[in-house]
């Protein structure tokens, strides 16, 4: 009887383990690297350095050939999927893929939400961020520019403006009713990446690779990520089936900066509609959802934005 019962318990540890009602199941998961090229760099000093304390010295040679521009890129494919099209997020500046991972104060953020209804989600880190990497001095002459700790704290509407910011987080004015995890905002600042400013095209081009490689689709880009969108999808209409651009390089009316950027965003809309194009423009306070920062996607209502995005895409006939 004894090995009767063990022999039960090794057919039951054989079975596929039943995924739970809330379980994200995949059929498919990965990433890669899309664009680059081959950088050439000649004439540079060849140098002595230690790579490890106490270990040997050895040459340091700047030149040659070194792969640069690439972009990273990690795609989740749900079992059941729903979406007709892959679903591509793009970052904004000074960010990586990681505005859509995992909120600040731990809640599932919109990779999670959209795999969950459905879509082929792919989420990237720009040229120059994050696990895509960046290039020498010798091949991107200019420098990179960092955001202090309290810019992003005034200036998203996460803080009450200008002056808000304050070393100490007891002392700290955040905007009142503000839906950002304003206790996770140290955490959120290891976020944080450098940018350059000279390697906008090259951003593109990689974006670019990437649009050629898995699309047609639909971006959902944020701030920064939507002045590239809007180059990606006048370069490939035919691929570019929608866009869902929140904050488009923008973010909200209560800097100077966003008013002239939200402005533009508006008459590019016009601009759209004049040619025959559909742009709905959604005011998130118009429809009663009130408080939100910037970084919408990790707000404490963000899966409540999420069904908002979802909603207008369901009825642009996107969801099967």
């Amino acid at each position: 009887m004894r090995h009767v019962l063990i022999a039960a318990v090794l057919a039951l540890a054989a079975l596929p383990a039943l995924a739970a009602e809330d379980d994200i199941v995949l059929r498919g998961m990965g990433s890669f690297h899309v664009g680059g090229r081959i950088a050439e760099v000649s004439g540079r000093p060849v140098r002595e350095i230690v790579r490890i304390p106490g270990g040997p010295p050895s040459k340091l040679d700047p030149n040659g050939q070194f792969m640069v521009e690439q972009m990273y890129v990690q795609y989740f494919l749900p079992r059941q999927r729903k979406g007709k099209l892959p679903l591509l997020m793009w970052h904004g500046g000074g960010l990586t893929g990681v505005t859509y991972e995992t909120t600040p104060d731990g809640r599932e953020g919109w990779l999670n939400l959209f795999v969950r209804k459905g879509w082929d989600v792919y989420v990237s880190d720009a040229v120059e961020r994050g696990r895509a990497g960046f290039a020498s001095p010798d091949v991107w002459p200019s420098e990179p520019i960092f955001l202090n700790y309290a810019d992003p704290f005034e200036r998203f509407r996460i803080g009450d403006g200008e002056g808000s910011w304050n070393a100490d987080p007891t002392k700290r004015k955040v905007l009142p009713g503000s839906q950002f995890p304003a206790e996770a905002y140290d955490n959120y600042m290891k976020q944080a990446v450098p940018r350059w400013l000279s390697t906008d095209k090259v951003v593109v081009d990689a974006y670019l690779a990437l649009v050629d490689k898995v699309c047609p689709c639909v971006l959902l880009l944020h701030s920064q990520g939507g002045a590239f969108g809007f180059k990606v999808a006048e370069q490939r209409p035919d691929k570019v089936k929608a866009i869902v651009a929140v904050e488009s390089a923008t973010a909200g009316d209560q800097h100077p900066r966003w008013a002239a950027y939200k402005k533009t965003d508006l008459a590019y809309a016009a601009a759209v509609r004049a040619g025959g194009g559909t742009v709905d423009v959604i005011n998130l306070p118009d429809m009663g959802i009130k408080g939100n920062s910037h970084m919408l996607m990790q707000d404490k209502n963000n899966a409540e934005i999420a069904d908002v995005i979802q909603t207008w895409m369901v009825g642009k006939g996107l969801v099967e």
